[in-house]
């Protein structure tokens, strides 16, 4: 399903079914009365989209597996955004259940199937990690867990999804979202009726996240691959353009011709130098147009031509990745690669790669961050001038400081 069709059906089915659920949960209270909350013993996370939100969230993810240990963890995801928890590896391959998200029969097909198994294996505790989202609440209230922890609305106009949470967290939108998924794994151990919750210091933010070594046969296989598509091995440093250009939250695209631009003043200015596009399956079509237009036989297309663990091993054997704020901003965390990151209707405050080698570049218009949180991401917007106001010459000079700091270290 496109990202607008799952918002709407997220709106105009997500909404009823929470006040519905809500007013089934209410009664389940008065019925049962108080009751003292089990030890958890076993943890949810529900993050159904957004790879790169994963690598965000590995050290609140960590932090639950000192809790309850790692066969204890669970994880619900869409079927397509599974991989990177497997790279990751900090969740047994068999905890995590997927949810197919191409057609709503399939979805509603697999969220049954998944709420069967999650419910078979007895969850104490969910944690969902989609913000303000209507279909993980009703994931996290139908799998039977006692203990559910989630950002509630309160007072705020924040979009309604009824009252399904035991453990209802604050929103704060002062703080990065890996710190925020940390406090959600906070409030597991606070008292519930103690609201907002929680009541306990924020802390710095943990930067760390686990680095990625690809094997001798994966950094191989991607020497190979540039080998076969460059006609010869690299010569000079190995620039990434990713311009990210699926369909997937238009707003946040850099304009097509300054990626040509760029590719253009990169290989005029770094005689050695080697452009190589990446992007999934979907965006190879527009990537490979894209290097046309760029006109050199030192750039050529490795979109759509790699698996995860594929791409991150091209990320380790490359020098600088110029992206759009999406998840190979977060993927390139995991390696050694220096990222440029064109940041836009959203803000790098809030959504920042981890890890000391990312580089933002960000108009800071007055209207940004447009896409957010309490907005479900539904911007008035139709004219990214945020994006549009990052030159080539500033991705360009930051390219260069990118490779001097890179020759330094």
């Amino acid at each position: 399903m496109r990202v607008n069709t799952i918002r709407m059906l997220d709106l105009w089915m997500g909404r009823p079914l929470c006040a519905l659920f809500t007013i089934v949960a209410h009664a389940g209270r008065l019925l049962r009365g108080r009751r003292a909350l089990p030890p958890v013993r076993r943890i949810l996370f529900i993050k159904l989209i957004e790879q790169g939100a994963t690598v965000l969230m590995h050290s609140a993810i960590r932090e639950a597996v000192a809790k309850v240990g790692r066969d204890n963890v669970y994880f619900c995801v869409f079927e397509e955004n599974r991989p990177i928890l497997d790279l990751l590896g900090i969740v047994p391959e068999q905890n995590v259940f997927t949810i197919r998200n191409h057609r709503f029969c399939a979805f509603a097909m697999d969220a049954l199937r998944a709420l069967s198994a999650i419910r078979r294996v007895g969850i104490d505790a969910t944690i969902d990690m989609e913000f303000y989202s209507r279909a993980s609440a009703l994931l996290a209230y139908l799998c039977g867990a006692q203990r559910r922890v989630g950002l509630h609305r309160f007072t705020s106009e924040a979009p309604y999804r009824g009252n399904l949470m035991t453990h209802r967290v604050q929103y704060n939108p002062y703080l990065h979202a890996a710190k925020l998924c940390h406090l959600l794994v906070h409030a597991l151990n606070h008292d519930p009726d103690d609201l907002p919750l929680p009541k306990t210091p924020a802390g710095p933010l943990d930067e760390t996240v686990p680095p990625f070594v690809p094997t001798e046969q994966e950094r191989h296989a991607a020497q190979s691959m540039l080998h076969e598509l460059l006609g010869t091995p690299p010569q000079g440093p190995i620039i990434l353009l990713n311009p990210n250009a699926g369909d997937l939250m238009p707003l946040r695209k850099w304009p097509e011709e300054r990626f040509i631009a760029l590719g253009r003043r990169i290989l005029a200015e770094m005689q050695n130098a080697s452009v190589i596009l990446v992007g999934d399956p979907s965006e190879r079509q527009a990537a490979e147009r894209l290097r046309r237009d760029i006109g050199s036989p030192r750039a050529v297309n490795a979109a759509g031509r790699t698996s995860l663990r594929e791409l991150l091993a091209l990320y380790a054997l490359s020098d600088v990745m110029i992206t759009n704020d999406s998840g190979p901003a977060h993927f390139a965390s995991l390696t050694e690669i220096e990222t440029v990151v064109l940041f836009g209707p959203e803000t790098p405050e809030l959504y920042g790669p981890l890890g000391g080698r990312c580089h933002v570049l960000w108009a800071g218009l007055a209207c940004s961050p447009c896409m957010n949180v309490l907005n479900h991401r539904f911007s008035p917007c139709r004219n990214n001038v945020c994006m549009q106001s990052i030159t080539v010459e500033e991705a360009f000079e930051e390219v260069r400081r990118c490779l001097a700091t890179r020759k330094n270290r």
